[in-house]
């Protein structure tokens, strides 16, 4: 079993004096109705969970009622589980399948807070941001749910070896008999990513599955593609997902339409990006005009990068073997520099933030991403393996003369002046090493 992060979230959720329903954001597949049914098991006396995608019963109370104690005890008729006030976790999921329920959330935070209610959808980040649903606006607690990441692979994986990680507090190379464990704990990540079914079938030692999940979770994104939008739209969509390999394979990952399709325009293929980016399938990195605080009053809106929401799906998407993280050979190179930027944004929105951006000097100069600290804005530049060859963070270095810089690599743990080299595996670890440093 991989123990999730979220679970002390939603612990000091369950025990607010002000809890109000929950709704877990999430891409599909990252986990979210295993972690909520796993919670209402181990932290309630009770778990009722509903599906309304599946049973249509559900959905008709919430378009006959809003008063929740109604709701309450209709939904008892359906359920051998008793509902109680406290006791019992209220489980709604694809609630976006019917905004009525999505509404009635409202009314349970005003008449009846003393029913724990918790929600999930797949494609909930749409619902939201659609004009004809009436969203409890102030009524609800939002929690979002990532793929798994590697300190929770780690832990399922090699409990020790994962104690040992977190007990790193000093800046100076790791014991390269722990340097080499974690590599190849970091090997087999990379290869399955974190979707959940698919970290376990690594767990397992079974590869061919973990290619074969992969596949099927890409085909079902497609599927969805078609199931929630128009032709016309499902098919702008799977152009700009299908060339996520393409604009991420370059030197500069600057997102080109002309690489959706030959003689594409912005105004296109927006409505596209905005809606793989409300499923939660891809992350968007802005271009920062220049490194000065606020970052966001700096951005390029007009230039951006796109990354996929997991390495393992991206991998796939791009038809590339596990052999990729085998083989040390310049074939692979700028795709293996694509993976470890999409790994690094996918811990840094885990631990950090969820608004990113990066930076560049005309087509001299890239610096992957700009991590605000307090009042510090640090440089993170990032690196696939163990060569460091670059100007870029030089560059940078000379022009802001920023307090610290932060270089993700495959060597050792060290620091020089003002840079910090950390090895990728560690990226999870970074809040916690930046305050070890003197800013």
């Amino acid at each position: 079993m991989i123990e999730r992060s979220i679970n002390g979230q939603l612990e000091n959720w369950k025990d607010k004096a002000d809890r109000k329903p929950l709704l877990l954001f999430g891409a599909r597949q990252v986990g979210k109705t295993w972690v909520l049914k796993h919670f209402g098991k181990t932290h309630f006396e009770h778990c009722a969970y509903f599906s309304i995608d599946e049973e249509e019963s559900v959905g008709e109370i919430f378009r006959r009622t809003k008063d929740p104690h109604r709701i309450v005890g209709q939904l008892s008729y359906l359920t051998d589980v008793p509902i109680k006030p406290h006791n019992t976790l209220l489980i709604l999921d694809e609630i976006q399948e019917c905004p009525e329920a999505l509404g009635a959330l409202k009314y349970f935070c005003e008449n009846a807070p003393e029913y724990a209610v918790a929600c999930a959808g797949s494609l909930l980040g749409l619902t939201v941001g659609h004009n004809g649903v009436s969203f409890p606006v102030g009524k609800v607690d939002h929690m979002d749910l990532r793929p798994v990441s590697f300190s929770e692979f780690l832990k399922a994986r090699d409990s020790r070896l994962y104690e040992y990680y977190i007990s790193i507090d000093t800046i100076e190379p790791i014991p390269q008999v722990f340097f080499d464990r974690l590599s190849e704990a970091f090997t087999s990540y990379r290869i399955c990513g974190g979707m959940p079914e698919v970290t376990s079938a690594m767990l397992n030692g079974q590869v061919q599955l973990v290619e074969e999940k992969l596949a099927n979770i890409l085909k079902d994104y497609s599927l969805d593609f078609i199931k929630h939008t128009t032709p016309v739209m499902a098919n702008k969509i799977g152009h700009v997902w299908q060339s996520l390999p393409s604009q991420l394979a370059k030197e500069n990952r600057k997102f080109v339409y002309q690489l959706v399709r030959p003689g594409a325009r912005a105004r296109e293929y927006e409505d596209a990006l905005i809606w793989l980016k409300s499923a939660g399938l891809i992350h968007q990195v802005r271009l920062c005009r220049e490194p000065r605080l606020p970052l966001k009053a700096y951005d390029n809106l007009a230039v951006f990068k796109v990354y996929a929401n997991d390495i393992g799906l991206l991998r796939r998407l791009a038809g590339m073997t596990p052999d990729v993280y085998m083989q040390s050979t310049d074939l692979f190179k700028e795709f293996k520099g694509a993976l470890a930027e999409n790994y690094i944004l996918q811990s840094f929105l885990y631990r950090i933030s969820d608004d990113f951006r990066y930076w560049a000097s005309g087509n001299k100069a890239e610096i992957e991403f700009l991590l605000q600290n307090g009042t510090a804005i640090i440089p993170v530049e990032v690196k696939s393996g163990t060569s460091l060859s670059g100007k870029s963070l030089t560059q940078y270095n000379n022009t802001y003369a920023p307090p610290l810089r932060l270089r993700f690599s495959m060597q050792n743990l060290k620091r020089y002046n003002n840079l910090v080299n950390l090895p990728l595996f560690m990226a999870d670890r970074t809040k916690e090493l930046i305050n070890l440093t003197t800013i």
